[in-house]
């Protein structure tokens, strides 16, 4: 193992209820420090599958870009990382080191010979998303102990039926983290979106293909960088209380909830992927009875744990205390406000642009608008701008409209970018 990073979990929140309150909203901030793998340490074991979307619609000027993102890709590879690179029409080959095999550890040699293999490929055939993590997931599973990755880039809709690539995302879910990319203009960003959530990694939108090449080393480097492989929360609730939610709210919106592994009946473990040297933050809802004014519980205990040894690396706990004393009891958490503000732009833009697509105008209008009002006020200028291209809204009177003619790649932009989230600004920033 390499140097292990160290953690620390602290919990935002308000504790005072209401006398017939029952929700309890905390925010819990997991840090890692340390642990940045180094050439002089001994590193933790990883594997890595690069997929290559090869389909006809990659011919061009996309599958040259492509080539040279995954060969980038494997450049970025430290020495020692087993690997391999698949290339992904309506069937899925291991087009290195070929012949279906096992992943191959990284040397100079191997590099380039991958690289030799990654210069033939060309565009043909359809697009079989399931079957590319399917063989990705064969060929990660000969390395449990390792931080397992995967990279997938595609630039069309998938051709699988619905329930074969739910079914293929439900038997992998967890088993190792992919990221995805899409590029050109014809791929669904609901399909990625639901590799990301199955997979716990991220998705994102290559606007230019020129920039695929510095996607793929930046990935990948990210997933150099992880030292530990599987982290879970375990979050305790008493008897009489319900936890509703788990959710993921930065660096990206990730709805944990139905991942939940049962401990017993009031534990649950909740899979958080791989970690290196970082920070993330997490929103969950507890459900209690009403309790006595003065009367102070442990709505919610919350362990950092690694499943494979049960080690507890954090801790802290969720409180709930009544109060008649309304200024206690109304006083909103500025974390808690702040990320249920990001959540509820996320789903602004994703309704908006669902009703866009139907033809329902006057839905989509309203979303969009407070969309566009709600990134405006929260700070993120960059939605906000994107939300201009696709809504405007007349100063003066406040009236909105949707605009005619929107880019293709702003809406995917959008569309894309709203899972991502800004931090809450610290006082006098």
């Amino acid at each position: 193992m390499g140097d292990q990073p160290t953690f620390t979990l602290t919990i935002d929140q308000n504790k005072y209820l209401p006398t017939d309150g029952r929700e309890v909203h905390a925010i819990l901030t997991v840090g890692s420090t340390g642990g940045v793998v180094t050439t002089q340490s001994v590193v933790t074991e990883a594997a890595e599958v690069i997929i290559i979307d090869t389909s006809g619609s990659m011919s061009g000027s996309k599958i040259r870009e492509a080539r040279q993102a995954a060969a980038t890709a494997v450049h970025t590879l430290r020495d020692g990382v087993h690997f391999a690179v698949i290339a992904g029409t309506e069937r899925a080959k291991v087009i290195y080191p070929g012949g279906n095999a096992n992943l191959v550890k990284a040397s100079p040699a191997t590099r380039a010979e991958a690289e030799r293999a990654i210069s033939r490929l060309s565009a043909h055939g359809g697009t079989a998303m399931g079957e590319w993590l399917k063989l990705a997931g064969h060929l990660l599973s000969a390395h449990p102990s390792a931080i397992r990755h995967a990279l997938l880039m595609t630039d069309g809709q998938n051709n699988e039926r619905p329930d074969v690539f739910a079914s293929v995302l439900a038997g992998w879910s967890g088993k190792f983290v992919c990221d995805s990319l899409g590029i050109g203009e014809d791929w669904v960003p609901a399909e990625l979106r639901r590799v990301s959530e199955a997979m716990l990694g991220t998705f994102d939108f290559v606007r230019n293909q020129g920039d695929l090449s510095e996607f793929f080393r930046r990935l990948t480097q990210t997933s150099m960088s992880k030292t530990v492989a599987e982290l879970s929360l375990r979050v305790w609730v008493p008897q009489t209380a319900t936890l509703k939610f788990v959710k993921q709210v930065s660096p990206t919106l990730l709805d944990l909830t139905g991942k939940r592994n049962d401990v017993n009946p009031l534990t649950g473990d909740y899979p958080t992927g791989s970690w290196g040297s970082e920070e993330r933050e997490y929103h969950i809802c507890v459900e209690v009875p009403p309790g006595q004014i003065g009367h102070e519980i442990r709505a919610g205990w919350v362990k950092l744990v690694r499943p494979d040894t049960q080690e507890v690396l954090a801790s802290g706990n969720v409180l709930a205390q009544w109060t008649d004393d309304l200024a206690q009891s109304t006083r909103i958490n500025n974390k808690v406000a702040h990320y249920t503000g990001q959540a509820e732009l996320h789903e602004l833009i994703q309704d908006g642009l669902s009703a866009r697509a139907m033809g329902d105008v006057d839905t989509a209008t309203a979303r969009l608008a407070k969309a566009k009002e709600l990134a405006t006020q929260s700070g993120r200028e960059d939605t906000a701008r994107l939300l201009e291209r696709v809504v405007e809204v007349d100063p003066a009177t406040g009236t909105a409209r949707l605009r005619r003619n929107v880019d293709k790649a702003d809406e995917l932009e959008l569309d894309t970018g709203s899972v991502r989230t800004s931090r809450l600004r610290k006082e006098g920033s």
